[in-house]
Parts: structure tokens; sequence; C-alpha cells
């Protein structure tokens, strides 16, 4: 038994080697692989660095061992070629250009430029508009040179500002090109040293509306009066200071000139502005009315007989001081129809009944707008005009002659 089972173990390892070389008989090619029969890929160096020799094969060859025999049927590349680049038009298959209802699209060289397209001129953007102006030496603003080091400096020369009128209205003279050239620092300090000339960042208030009231300026009352007098259509204007001791002067005094509707004071009287202000209310809301009325003519002038007047009540030796002497008072001694017809303020007689109405309504309705009115009748000083004052009293009492 045991010579039996030594000839089973040789007999097993004789026939496997015989098994597997039946079987891997068919793996070995009938031809050289690098022979004449079959073509090897050739390296990536072979085919030179744009491609090498390509063969082609027909379509209906089936995929398989390929022969020495089937060689026959290779056929070779019409022609050698490039790789052609992944995004260009024969990589996308575009072999002739696009075609358009107009004709061929082409692209130029240099892109397509939309706004010539549009019939839009070429924009030039500020970078670049500095840039050729400051390579041109005609900067507007100032170009500085060696900024980082110890010795900046200026390069060229500013240019001139033109300017219109504005050379007037800063006081400034101009040059004689039209243009007004910007004075650096030393020439400004020796104009200064020669010609004394003040120089501040705020320019000089010489109107006293424009004054602060701290700086010495106009009060607001006085402000507010003079813009009241505006909007009545006053014509008057401000004057200097009047002052003559403690008694008599005006501290903001007006020249009034006109009144609303172009009635006209002659001459102009010099009083504040409240007089002022009520005499226009009385003129406008009473005087024309009633002329009107009686006349069917408005009021074209009025002459006026004894404005601001330093003196006495009456002119009087020891007697108060009047409210002409502080531009309260204004006495009126003619008025002046538009039918060129003159009303003198006297005494009328006794068939002058239009004359006489009028005198009387201009004594009732002044007393409304007035502290003080006085006229013909109420004494011998007062014989020939009409005298109107703001006289203050302590118990707020009005003196109206009637």
């Amino acid at each position: 038994m045991a010579f039996v089972s030594c000839l089973r173990r040789s007999l097993g390892l004789l026939l496997i080697p015989a098994m597997l070389a039946a079987c891997s008989g068919g793996m070995i090619p009938p031809d050289d692989i690098d022979g004449a029969g079959v073509s090897a890929i050739r390296p990536a160096a072979d085919m030179g660095d744009t491609g090498g020799d390509l063969t082609t094969y027909t379509a209906d060859e089936p995929i398989g061992r390929v022969g020495a025999a089937d060689t026959a049927m290779a056929v070779p590349a019409a022609e050698n070629k490039r790789l052609p680049k992944i995004d260009s038009d024969e990589a996308m298959g575009i072999d002739q250009p696009v075609q358009t209802s107009s004709g061929v699209l082409t692209v130029p060289e240099g892109g397509v430029n939309m706004d010539e397209g549009l019939g839009v001129g070429r924009v030039e953007g500020l970078a670049e508009t500095q840039s050729n102006e400051i390579a041109e030496g005609n900067a507007s603003q100032v170009v500085v040179a060696g900024i980082g080091t110890d010795t900046p400096r200026e390069i060229g020369e500013r240019d001139v500002v033109p300017m219109s009128g504005a050379d007037m209205e800063l006081g400034t003279p101009a040059e004689s090109d039209g243009y007004l050239r910007v004075p650096d620092k030393a020439t400004t300090r020796r104009r200064q040293a020669v010609e004394g000339e003040q120089v501040a960042f705020l320019p000089r208030l010489t109107n006293p509306m424009q004054t602060p009231e701290t700086m010495g300026g106009m009060p607001a009352a006085e402000k507010a009066c003079r813009q009241r007098l505006q909007k009545l259509g006053v014509k008057f204007r401000d004057v200097p200071r009047v002052s003559r001791g403690r008694s008599c002067g005006i501290e903001w005094p007006v020249e009034l000139s006109g009144l609303s509707g172009g009635i006209q004071i002659k001459p102009a009287a010099q009083v504040n502005c409240q007089i002022t202000e009520a005499f226009a209310r009385w003129v406008k809301q009473e005087l024309v009315p009633s002329s009107r009325m009686r006349y069917l003519s408005g009021v074209s002038a009025i002459h006026q007989m004894s404005s601001y007047s330093c003196r006495t009540m009456n002119s009087r030796k020891g007697a108060a001081m009047s409210e002409h002497a502080r531009g309260n008072a204004i006495d009126v001694g003619k008025i002046v129809l538009k039918n060129g017809k003159a009303i003198s303020i006297e005494k009328k007689g006794f068939f002058s009944f239009r004359e006489k109405g009028l005198l009387k309504a201009v004594r009732g309705d002044s007393c409304k707008y007035f502290s003080t009115v006085l006229g013909p009748g109420s004494d011998r000083y007062h014989k020939d005009h009409f005298h109107f004052d703001l006289r203050a009293r302590k118990s707020g009492y009005r003196h109206c002659s009637l």
C-alpha cells in the first residue's frame, strides 16, 4: 500500500506541469509584437513635440487580435496633422466663419469696439486726463516731486484762474489779461507791509443790519421794524447816528423819502423807525382812502415841515424837550393829490366843504396811530400844520385835539 501511495503522488506531480502547459499554449502570439506584422505604440519622444505619424483603419475592422495578414487592411493617413488647440475653431468643428444676413462675421484683431458701433466717442478717464496734463505741463493741480524725501518741491506753475467780475466783488484788481493770479505768501506779506492791508478770515460788516447786536450792531427790534417798513413799501435808508448831548439825538435814524403808491415825502424826513412805521400805516389806511372818497384821486406828495430838530416844545424857553429832538415826531404842512390839487393844512372857509371834511377825517383817524395829534384850532403854534408824535405817557393817554 505504501508503494501505491508513492506512485500516485509521483503521477500527480507530473500531470500538473502538463496541464499548465496545455492551458497556456494559446496565449503565445503568432508573430513578434515588435516585428513587421504588428506595430507597437511608439513613445511620445519618437512622435515629436507636435505629434507623429498616425495609422488609420477602416470603420468595419473588428476589434481583436491583429496579425500579419490583417496589416494589409491598414490605410495610411492622408497627411500628418498637428493636434488642434482645445478652444480653437478646428477643435470645435467650425470650419467656416459664421454667416450673417449682411455677410461674413469676422472678429478684428483688436476686438470689437461697442462704443464705436453705437456712435459714441471715446471717453477719457479722469486718471488719464490728469496724467496727460502732468505730462504736458498743464496740470491745474499742484504737482509735487520728491515725495518721501526731505526736499519735496513743486513742479511747474499753477494755472491761472479766469475771473468774470469776481475781482470787483473781492476788491482785488484784475490782471491786464483778464485773469486773477493767486499770489504766494511772500508776495502777500510784502503787499501788506507796503500798503498796510488788513486781512481777515471774515469780511468786515459795515451794514448795521448784518452786524450782531453783541458787536454793536442794530438791535433786533430795530431790524424787525425795518423789515415791516419794507413790507409796507416805504422808501428809506439808514443814516449815521445823530447825537447832540443827552437831550437830542437818534440812535438808529432813517431817512424817509417815499411811501407806497409812489407818494413822495418832500423834503426827506430824518426820523426814527417807529414814527416812520406809524406814519406809513396812517397814510396808506386812512389818508389815501379819504382823499379818493372826496376827490376821486390818490395822494401824490406830502410836504413835511419838521422832522428831527433839537429844540424844546413849541421852541419855548424853559419848556420840556420836544419829541422832534429824538426824531419821534413829524409835521405835515401840505398834501398834494394826483390830480394836482394842493391842500394846505390851515383853517378853511365856510364853503370849503370837501377840504374841511378831509382835514377833520385826518385829525380823527390819525389818533389811532399816534399818541399826540395837534393841528389848526389846537393852539397858535399849530395853526398851519399837523403835528404827529409817539410820546410815551405813563397812563397811556393819547392827546388828540379834535
